[in-house]
Formats: C-alpha cells, structure tokens, sequence
C-alpha cells in the first residue's frame, strides 16, 4: 500500500471513530435512564475493537467461500389453497385498515392506521422476515390482488389473443422504482407534516396501490413484484439473510446469511441500500443537537424562498435526508475504491455491485438499534386499536384497557440490545465481504487485503450508529 493511500486509510479510521466520541445516551423512542457499567464513548471503542478482531479472525480462519453457492433443503411444501388464503387475508386486512382511516377517529393514537404502518408494516415486518423468511410476500396485497386479476384474465380471455404478454422490463430500470418509492415512504414518515392524519395515509396507501397496478399491468406480476414494488423489494432483501427461504410453495433452509450473496447488482440496488441505512441514519441525527442548531437556518433559507413555515420545514428535512443518504453512500463508495490497492481488474462500479449485498445486514442492523424501543413500547398498543379499530369506543376483544408496559425491559436494556444489534450487523457484513473478495481474487492474501478500507468503512458505520443512538439525549 503506498504512503497516500495508508494516510487516507488512517484518516477514514479516524474518521469513524471520531464519530462515536459525542456518545451519550439514549435513540428512538427510548425513554428511561440508562445506567450503564461503562462510559458510553468505550462502547465505540469495544465495538471497533470486536470488528477488527473479527476482520483478523476471518483472515485466519476462513480460507475459502462459503456463503457463494450454498445448498437448501426442501422442508415442507405449502398447499396451494394456503397461498390463496393468505393473500386473502391480506387483501381483507389492507382494506379493513384503509377503511379504519378514512372513517375512524382522525386522531393518530386512537386510530388503528398510523400504528399498523409506522411500527407494524414499516419495522416488524422486516424484524419478522429476518426470522421465518419473506413472510410479507405471503400476505402482500398488492401481489395478491395481481395474482387474481392475471388469474381471471386468463380464465375469462378478457385480453383477448394479444393482448395478455406484458412488457419486457426494462433493464436500466432495475431497482430504481424500489430505491424512489421506499425514499418517499421515509420521507412521510420523518419529514412530512401531516404523516400522523389517518386519512392522509389511507389516500396515499390507495396512491401507492394504484402504482403497483399499473406496474403490474405493464410488465407482469412476478417481474414487477421484485423489482418495483418498494415494500416487496425492501422486506424481501432483508428475508435474504434468513435461514428460512420460502420459494415455489415450499420451505426450504439454507446457511444465515446464505441469500445474501445470490442479490443480483441491477441497477438502482445500490441506490436502495444506501437509502434504507441512510434514512434510517437521518431518523437518528434528527432528534439531536446538531440537526437542531442547522434547521432553523435551512427553515429560514426557505421561508425566504417564500414557503410557509411548515413547508420550509419540510424542505429542510428533505435536504437532511437526501445529503444523509448522499453521505452513506459516499462511505461505502470510498470502501470500494479502496479495493483497487490489490488491483484494478475489476471497475469500481462492478465492485460496487458485487459487494451491496454486504450492506443488508448493516441496514437490518440500523433499523433493529433504531426502532426496537419503539416496537418494545408503542407496539403494545396494537392490541387496544385491534379491539377498537375505529376509536369510537368499541371494545370488540376486551383490550381496550390495555395499557403500555414500560418495565418490562429498561432503558439500559434496550441500549444493550441496539448496540448489539449494531456489532452483529457491521461482523456480518464484514463476513459477506471477505467471502466476495475469496470468491474475486485469485489469492486469499489478496482477499483479505482489498477488505482493509471495508473495515474502516464497516467502523465507520458502527461508530455512526452509536453516535445516533446518542443524538436524542443531547436535545
């Protein structure tokens, strides 16, 4: 390595590591004091140390690809009558939901709907496909409703002789549907003004319905469902670091992590994975100091383009999520670029495609430290909005006196789990990437020395995440 490029590798370190330094307490929706045994600057440190270890461990120990062609075993098959019923009732729910926010209560807390979108769809959804597989897949709406209308075309000839082949997809259009329609769904849950009106969100979920319809109509339904249909494309690449894999109306299994790998690079995946973990990351430098001292002068730059002050606001935040993202995306632009210290056989571009997969489990472990207290918390209120959908009252199973548990894991709890929630994530990564580079370069000497600026990038983002998790407590 030559002298230029061991300084820049020594100031991306630092980097990261300097990112960690403000830490100091607490991350989204955490409540509490923490009570920690250990200053919370030396998690980052630990956590650096536990990735480099790693980084040296798998040098030492993993010798030779594992994860890039890996066997599943044929578990259980599915009946087809099963699929059809799940579908349904995903159908059925979507609408019950949409009726909720139309004709319930338009407050946000007695409304079934901001809850059922915010915390259930948007953060269990992909906590449950990390779990038991692409799960979503079997209850998504907008497949299913696909599915039928492709059925009953076929069964009833309604487009006639030539008019049922759908369109070849185009191949420039990738993933990009996918990457702009889940950095719009972020954008209304962080920036937007009117995220929590229930009728609000009805309309734009039936918005959103309409697009995949449309969607599917033009290219076909399996072929738009995996790449333009945003929530599909976005819990289905977390699903991919299951050990459950749900396929052909089975159930197979398969290595953790062992789906990773297979990720093809189209165009806009890339894009997709730096806007999962940077709006993630805005959601955290959000609530803290420093986004604080910033948005008034943004707020003000735009109240003099002649916006109103909530418009302005809501400019400043798309600049904050749109430069984060930008930021993510630089990182990892730059951990790539530096695996041509070994070689430049392959472009950077190629090399950025070969290796996104690696970025899934550090975007799972982004959303797992950020919105646990929330699911820990908010998420007991599913059960008084089940009994009372509509807020009017109701109480059809007797849980409308329910109320949220806030002992049952402290605060000092919850932290454990996001920072380790953080470390897991960045080690797994880690491993993606030294099995890529096995897979790339002729010698496993090599391998291991194109992952050196992945590491610093992989520090980076740890000491990122901490820091964010920190960001609230300094409000």
């Amino acid at each position: 390595m030559t002298p230029k490029r061991r300084r820049a590798l020594s100031a991306l370190c630092a980097v990261g590591l300097a990112l960690s330094a403000p830490a100091t307490a607490s991350a989204h929706g955490l409540v509490g004091k923490q009570d920690l045994p250990i200053p919370r600057w030396l998690f980052a440190w630990a956590a650096a140390v536990v990735l480099v270890a790693s980084f040296v461990g798998l040098a030492v120990l993993w010798a030779t690809p594992r994860l890039q062609e890996v066997a599943e075993r044929r578990r259980l098959d599915v009946p087809r009558v099963l699929e059809v019923l799940s579908g349904t009732v995903g159908v059925a729910f979507f609408a019950y939901c949409i009726y909720a926010g139309f004709a319930g209560t338009q407050a946000a807390t007695a409304n079934l709907l901001p809850t059922v979108i915010f915390v259930f769809f948007w953060v269990v959804v992909p906590f449950a496909g990390v779990v038991f597989g692409d799960v979503f897949r079997a209850v998504n709406p907008w497949l299913a409703i696909g599915k039928a209308t492709g059925w009953l075309v076929k069964r009833t000839g309604a487009a006639g002789a030539d008019g049922a082949e759908p369109l070849a997809y185009p191949t420039w259009l990738g993933r990009w549907p996918a990457a702009i329609g889940i950095l719009i769904f972020a954008w209304v849950e962080l920036v937007y003004a009117d995220r929590d009106d229930p009728s609000q969100l009805a309309t734009m979920a039936l918005a959103y319905t309409a697009v995949q319809l449309i969607g599917m109509s033009l290219y076909g339904v399996a072929q738009w469902s995996t790449r333009g249909d945003a929530f599909g494309v976005y819990f289905g690449l977390f699903a991919r670091i299951s050990p459950l894999h749900w396929r052909d109306r089975a159930l197979f299994t398969r290595p953790l992590l062992g789906g990773a790998p297979r990720l093809t690079p189209v165009p806009g995946t890339v894009a997709l994975l730096c806007i999962m973990i940077g709006t993630t990351s805005f959601d955290g430098f959000s609530q803290g100091k420093t986004w604080s001292s910033i948005v008034p002068h943004l707020q003000d730059f735009f109240g003099s383009l002649g916006f109103n002050a909530e418009h302005a606001l809501e400019w400043a935040g798309t600049v904050g999520i749109v430069v984060m993202c930008c930021f993510i995306g630089l990182l990892y632009r730059l951990g790539v670029m530096g695996m041509h210290t070994v070689g430049r056989r392959l472009s950077t571009r190629a090399l950025s495609g070969a290796f996104v997969h690696t970025l899934i489990p550090i975007a799972f472990a982004y959303v797992l430290a950020h919105y646990f207290s929330l699911v820990a918390y908010n998420g007991q209120s599913i059960l008084p909005l089940l009994s009372d959908p509509l807020g009017n009252g109701k109480d059809y199973f007797g849980w409308s006196d329910v109320t949220i548990n806030y002992t049952w894991i402290s605060a000092t709890g919850i932290w454990y789990v996001q920072v380790g929630a953080l470390v897991l994530g960045h080690v797994a990564g880690l491993a993606l990437a030294h099995d890529r580079a096995l897979a790339l370069f002729e010698r496993a000497r090599d391998a291991t020395r194109s992952q050196y600026w992945m590491l610093a990038v992989m520090v980076a983002f740890t000491s990122l995440g901490l820091w964010l998790l920190s960001a609230a407590a300094q409000q």
